[in-house]
């Protein structure tokens, strides 16, 4: 997989062929996301052609959605999917500052694995920093499994820097978050990560763990 090769017309065919299980995966963000049904303002950090942030939009009506991508390309072509008024495009990196908050919901879709693991470390805590007291982050994203069998994407170890499930869950926990696995299948995972608000600032939280597969809807 590399992020400089995408284009709009092909993205989910592209998807489809070297991510076995796209739309599974796709599904459990959208399941994971809608959780948080009273959220207002979402951001997308890397959100591509918005097939994603369309299913999530659809399912908070009330919400409107900043998304950041570096193709020029892929979010003129989210802007042609996604209703304008709910929707606002900003072009740049995972590794610039994030557009001001505070947000409701983060969510992100195989986008954060092309940074290396200091890169997905400060991200996590500029994503706690963007968050509202309450608010989540919701990662779908490529993982390196435990059994190196279950490695079934494709990736070119140059833009493709995926991390094991245990260290993003350390970077999460020490960027302020409450992280937990919501879904996990071979080398993909859901994890649901919430900034404390006061009345659980000092409650002490399990160590996330990984739940059992959800059905694929």
């Amino acid at each position: 997989m590399s992020e400089y090769d995408w284009d709009p017309k092909t993205y989910l065919a592209l998807m489809a062929e070297e991510v076995p299980d796209y739309h599974r995966l796709q599904d459990q963000l959208v399941v994971a996301a809608s959780v948080h049904t009273s959220a207002k303002l979402i951001l997308d950090l890397g959100i591509g052609s918005g097939l994603s942030a369309a299913r999530v939009l659809d399912a908070l009506p009330q919400a409107t959605l900043v998304g950041i991508d570096n193709s020029h390309a892929m979010l003129a072509a989210a802007a042609s999917s996604l209703p304008l008024r709910r929707f606002t495009p900003i072009e740049q990196r995972l590794e610039d500052p994030l557009p001001s908050g505070p947000y409701d919901l983060v969510i992100s879709m195989l986008a954060i694995h092309h940074l290396d693991g200091p890169g997905k470390a400060d991200l996590f805590s500029r994503i706690a920093g963007a968050l509202r007291p309450g608010g989540r982050f919701v990662l779908a994203d490529l993982v390196i499994p435990e059994n190196p069998a279950d490695m079934m994407t494709p990736i070119d170890g140059v833009e493709d820097k995926p991390s094991s499930l245990s260290d993003q869950l350390t970077w999460l926990t020490a960027a302020g978050l409450q992280p937990s696995v919501s879904w996990q299948h071979r080398d993909l995972a859901v994890i649901n990560s919430t900034r404390p608000d006061q009345s659980t600032a000092h409650v002490k939280w399990p160590a996330a763990v990984k739940s059992q597969e959800l059905p694929h809807s």
